[in-house]
């Protein structure tokens, strides 16, 4: 038997990038998947196919978590399809990459509502159907701008504090329910983002210096993020608690 047969696993914002690697990869050890989307229906489509390809169910549910109403809706579709839930992983994220003096309103309202907020409200819909499995586990993926200065990630970076503190706090107040919170903070990747962020700062080169920059000789892959997030909802990693797990080849640990 697969290690997550008849589990069931939601992972927000799981159309393309990381978040598909999760979602496929939890269906490659068995589980039935949630995929959430927001903006662009045929990745998330493709992701679904590709689930049930694998021959598990999937479902695919529209909602922005940054709107407290859409969370309520995607939650209600995991019960009413399958009743439970063992693992929700928070993946989705945006923001506004603009210098601090450039920030407005609602750029900090977008920013924080989707990667910070989201994982609060969506975690205390969430505990009521884990408890229903038996328990299980969540898992956020944040980033190295959480601590480090990234250039005109400011708002992004702020958002990324404040999961990181609220991974620490439920990892606290879910463990008598039998709930382990963790977190992972992925250094470059290679995602469609990456050539976002290589366009936004001008630098096409900023790939290769990445890669230069790396001990272990080339980027973290999504598949490498998704192999780290399943391990953190397994059993062997059950008393890792409240942890932010860096996954970055080594790229942070030299000093410059």
């Amino acid at each position: 038997m697969l290690p997550f047969s008849q589990r069931v696993c939601l992972i927000t914002g799981s159309g393309r990038g990381i978040g598909r690697a999760i979602a496929l990869e939890f269906a490659r050890l068995g589980a039935d998947v949630i995929v959430n989307y927001f903006r662009n229906p045929k990745p998330a489509q493709e992701t679904v196919r590709q689930i049930e390809a694998l021959g598990r169910k999937a479902l695919l549910v529209k909602a922005n978590v940054g709107e407290l109403d859409e969370i309520e809706k995607l939650f209600q579709a995991v019960e009413n399809e399958f009743g439970k839930l063992d693992y929700f992983i928070n993946n989705a994220a945006s923001g506004y990459n603009r210098p601090a003096l450039q920030q407005r309103p609602k750029g900090w309202e977008w920013t924080l509502n989707i990667n910070a907020r989201a994982f609060l409200f969506c975690a205390q819909k969430a505990v009521p159907l884990i408890q229903r499995a038996g328990g299980g586990a969540m898992v956020v993926i944040s980033s190295p701008g959480s601590q480090r200065v990234l250039p005109d990630y400011v708002v992004v970076g702020a958002s990324k504090a404040a999961l990181e503190a609220l991974v620490r706090y439920l990892a606290v107040e879910l463990a008598p329910l039998n709930i382990v919170v963790n977190g992972v903070s992925p250094g470059v990747v290679e995602t469609e983002a990456l050539q976002h962020f290589t366009a936004i700062w001008q630098d096409k080169s900023l790939i290769e210096k990445a890669q230069a920059q790396t001990p272990a000789g080339r980027l973290v892959t999504p598949q490498d993020v998704a192999n780290l997030v399943v391990f953190l909802c397994s059993p062997q990693a059950s008393m890792i608690r409240g942890q932010i797990i860096a996954i970055d080849g080594g790229a942070s640990l030299p000093a410059r």
